[in-house]
């Protein structure tokens, strides 16, 4: 019987998993800080705190990567770019990266999805498959949660609530984001997670085989040191 890896071992994979989310959370609180230091007057940077936050982040790096980013610690070098394509079975993808170096980042993103069956897109090609909104996840184990996410949510502004296995999803356009998720953490239910996010207009449904290719590329992409964010619209046949 082969051994599992060791309580070393895995906390090593812990902390360089953590070092990832940390170095990603710091290149976007470093971007959003572009746009003014004070978070009660950037809403970008204020979102970019609460994950920080949310991650354990200690205030002393928060700080440091907002000076770089207000020009206050030297330039910050790091670029905003969208990329679309196709993955396996013709899932339209959107990969948001902040990068130091355009070039190798368009090289990995393509050779990404090239070994999974996919391609890179123009400009363009996908991005209209996707609204800009507004996402809180909420846990709403019974309907009396359920039904309290939906009144608070529509009153402070958003416009849909959709109850699934125990969970909530609230959306709304960004510029309400910040209003709803008041109101939200005021009720105090759980919010699993929230963010401004691109949601497809429509679902591709696929396989299970292209599924797991989807899943394995999507890891893949996530893993990547300037990759942000990753959206699809990959939906498991039923």
């Amino acid at each position: 019987m082969g051994r599992g890896p060791s309580i070393a071992g895995r906390k090593g994979a812990e902390d360089a998993r953590r070092g990832k989310v940390f170095t990603k959370i710091i290149r976007e609180i470093t971007v959003a800080a572009r746009g003014g230091s004070d978070p009660a007057g950037n809403s970008r940077l204020r979102a970019a705190i609460d994950k920080a936050l949310s991650a354990n982040m200690t205030k002393e790096t928060m700080d440091r990567a907002v000076k770089r980013g207000a020009g206050g610690d030297g330039n910050d070098d790091m670029s905003e770019i969208r990329y679309e394509g196709y993955g396996p079975g013709g899932v339209a993808i959107l990969i948001d990266c902040l990068s130091d170096n355009t070039q190798r980042t368009v090289a990995d993103v393509r050779h990404a999805l090239n070994k999974h069956g996919g391609n890179l897109g123009t400009s363009g090609s996908v991005a209209f498959q996707f609204s800009r909104l507004g996402e809180l996840i909420l846990v709403t184990p019974n309907q009396a949660d359920e039904e309290k996410v939906f009144e608070l949510a529509l009153d402070a502004g958003a416009d849909d609530v959709q109850s699934e296995d125990g969970f909530s999803t609230v959306l709304c356009k960004p510029d309400h984001f910040e209003a709803v998720k008041k109101v939200l953490a005021q009720s105090k239910l759980k919010i699993e997670r929230s963010d401004i996010v691109m949601r497809p207009q429509n679902y591709a449904v696929v396989t299970a085989e292209i599924g797991e290719t989807l899943s394995d590329l999507i890891d893949w992409l996530e893993d990547m040191d300037d990759v942000q964010a990753v959206y699809h619209n990959g939906e498991l046949q039923a």
